[in-house]
């Protein structure tokens, strides 16, 4: 199985007071048992660091990259999925989606992936799977 790992997910496993902490970590600790490849993006990889550090700190930042982010593998934005998404992002006029979203949006369905890991509702409205699963509360 292959899984795309989102900023909400990831946010959401590391901060207990998050709302999805819970679901998250269940999530989390039912899938790093099992076959599954964990796929990731340098943009939201930056995206997560930065609200990791500004939110939960430099410690927490620290542990992310040393506990979490060798579980990934990480997929670089190419020009061409950066400027596809840049172009969606832009026609869609939509305040609250971000380029992010439209980066992983694009790297996934050039890539074939279906399945990510996000409690962002958005990615559901683009026709992906949402884990932890369909009845879980989105952003």
């Amino acid at each position: 199985m292959v899984i795309f790992v989102d900023t909400s997910a990831i946010y959401a496993l590391l901060d207990a007071n998050d709302r999805y902490h819970l679901l998250a970590r269940s999530a989390w600790i039912e899938w790093i048992e099992q076959p599954v490849s964990f796929i990731c993006s340098n943009y939201v990889l930056l995206e997560s660091l930065a609200l990791i550090q500004r939110r939960l700190g430099m410690e927490a930042a620290q542990r992310f990259v040393a506990e979490m982010v060798p579980v990934f593998r990480l997929r670089w934005i190419k020009p061409a999925i950066h400027m596809a998404a840049l172009s969606a992002w832009l026609a869609a006029r939509r305040r609250n989606v971000s380029l992010v979203d439209y980066t992983s949006f694009e790297l996934m369905r050039q890539a074939g992936i279906h399945t990510v890991f996000t409690f962002d509702r958005h990615f559901a409205e683009q026709g992906f799977e949402v884990l932890p699963g369909p009845d879980t509360p989105t952003l």
